[in-house]
């Protein structure tokens, strides 16, 4: 049933694009143009012309030589020889045996990599996602506390610099009174 539907769908598709390529044209028996019998008479078109053609036959059969030679990797198969790979790899042994032994090292810590720790990570991880919201909000408290404190400070500061100037200002003024009496100040 499927197939069918399938079929009678790419019949349809296929009839859409034959009416966009070729319109209203029909052939010289007076049926439309189909796409299909347009490719079919191509390729035996080609097909014998191939077989009467010598030269297209050898090409036919040396295909696959020549997508081999249009292979970018063979290129740098004729052009880097055996011995010159060779030097590449020895110029790169200390790099691949630094890395082989950090591979041995993963390795052989695979089994901590397994333990109920790494694997209970997820758990904590709804733990840690509240205890950073937590934190976050405390973060938030102390910072308001701090400009409270800083607050009272200023406060305590602008009080204490009036004080000292309100006691100096009643020192200037107790020291004219006792001039102006005689008295001598008590050192």
């Amino acid at each position: 049933m499927d197939k069918k539907l399938e079929t009678d769908n790419l019949e349809m598709r296929l009839q859409a694009l034959e009416s966009r390529l070729y319109g209203e044209r029909r052939s010289k028996s007076g049926k439309p143009v189909k796409c299909a019998d347009s490719l079919a008479r191509i390729q035996a078109g080609l097909t014998n012309t191939a077989n009467k053609r010598e030269r297209v036959k050898i090409l036919h059969k040396k295909i696959e030589d020549l997508v081999k030679y249009l292979d970018p990797q063979f290129t740098d198969h004729i052009t880097v020889p055996d011995a010159m790979k060779l030097e590449f790899i020895l110029a790169e042994e200390d790099f691949l045996l630094s890395q082989a032994s950090l591979l041995e090292q993963v390795s052989n810590m695979q089994p901590l990599l397994d333990s109920t720790y790494i694997r209970d990570v997820p758990e904590h991880a709804t733990k840690l996602q509240r205890l950073s919201q937590i934190h976050i909000k405390e973060q938030d408290q102390t910072e308001a506390q701090s400009q409270e404190v800083k607050k009272l400070f200023e406060e305590y500061n602008k009080m204490m610099f009036l004080l000292s100037k309100q006691f100096t200002q009643w020192d200037e003024t107790l020291r004219k009174l006792e001039e102006a009496k005689g008295i001598r100040p008590v050192e």
